[in-house]
This record gives structure tokens, sequence and C-alpha cells, in this order.
């Protein structure tokens, strides 16, 4: 469990599956994405999610205010799967419900994540990475708002979208402990 001044990064919990339920059919939220998921999808990613969790001791984690207790989404860190030229990177990502917007809840999430990454006594890495899809401005804001520099020459059609699919063009970030 990570804590930050408003958030809390935890374990998810089965009272999580509808408001995370919500969030992933929501169109707004998942515009940056190929689909809605349904309530099975959604239920089986935080199945998949909290194994991550258990078995690396790190993933993505379920966030919750520390105000109101209320869950927001998932901040932290995943192992991209998609791709094998990716398959050795750990990636830091987010996705928050519509009401989280706007006040640096995902920036400050992420930023405890990061921390957290290169931490010896906490995921103990060298270097994460983020990517998205390259029109999905309000991620590439949050990564160099933690401070992830952006290098063209990393950036990739995503494999799982048709070359022509408008999210296909990724852009990929990179920090490292030295940064």
């Amino acid at each position: 469990m990570l804590t930050t001044d408003r958030l809390l990064l935890r374990r998810w919990r089965d009272s999580d599956r509808e408001p995370f339920a919500a969030l992933n059919a929501d169109p707004e939220v998942m515009r940056y994405f190929p689909s809605v998921l349904t309530r099975e999808g959604s239920d089986a990613m935080i199945d998949r999610l909290d194994a991550g969790i258990e078995a690396r001791g790190f993933g993505l984690w379920a966030v919750e205010r520390r105000d109101t207790a209320a869950f927001i989404g998932f901040v932290g860190l995943s192992r991209p799967s998609f791709d094998p030229a990716l398959a050795d990177q750990v990636e830091i990502g987010w996705r928050l419900a519509r009401e989280a917007w706007g006040r640096g809840f995902a920036t400050e999430a992420a930023r405890e994540a990061a921390r957290f990454a290169f931490d010896p006594d906490g995921a103990d890495l060298d270097a994460l990475i983020s990517f998205t899809a390259a029109v999905n401005e309000p991620s590439r804001r949050v990564m160099r708002r933690i401070g992830m520099p952006h290098d063209t020459a990393d950036d990739f059609v995503h494999p799982g979208l048709e070359a022509g699919h408008p999210l296909a063009p990724h852009v990929l970030y990179r920090l490292t402990r030295a940064s």
C-alpha cells in the first residue's frame, strides 16, 4: 500500500468491481482505447491486476481518495504483454474515472508509483516506460509532469491495432533512476 497526501494506492477489493466496471464502460474514459469493457471484462481485469500485485509485489493498484474513501481508478506499474519488444520493460500507467480528472490525482499517484519503482526497498527498478496513443494529450501531460522525456525514435505503431487505426500511432516516454 502506498499513500500520498490525498490518495491511497492499494490492493483491489470486491467493492471496487462496480465502480471499475462503470469507469471501463464510460466512452469518454475509454476514448483512447479501441473499445469500452463489459462488466465481465472489467472483473477479469481486476482479477489479473490483483494477481500481478500478489506475484510481483507491485502492479496497477486501485486508487482511493483518502478524504472520501471513494475508488477513483488505478495507477501503478505493469509489464506490457502485447509486444515482445517491450516485455522486459516496466510501464507506469493510470486510468481514472471522469469525476477524478483535472485535480492532479493521476500525476500525484504516478509520482508515488515512480518513487516506489526506483526505491531499493520498493521495486528497485532502473527504468520505467509509459506509452499511449499519440493523440492522448491528457496522458502525455501526466508523463511530462512526472519528468518522463519523450524521444520520437521510441514511438511505435501498436501491434494490436490496424496500421490505419487512429489510435495505432503510439508515443513512448522513458524515466530512469538516474533522471
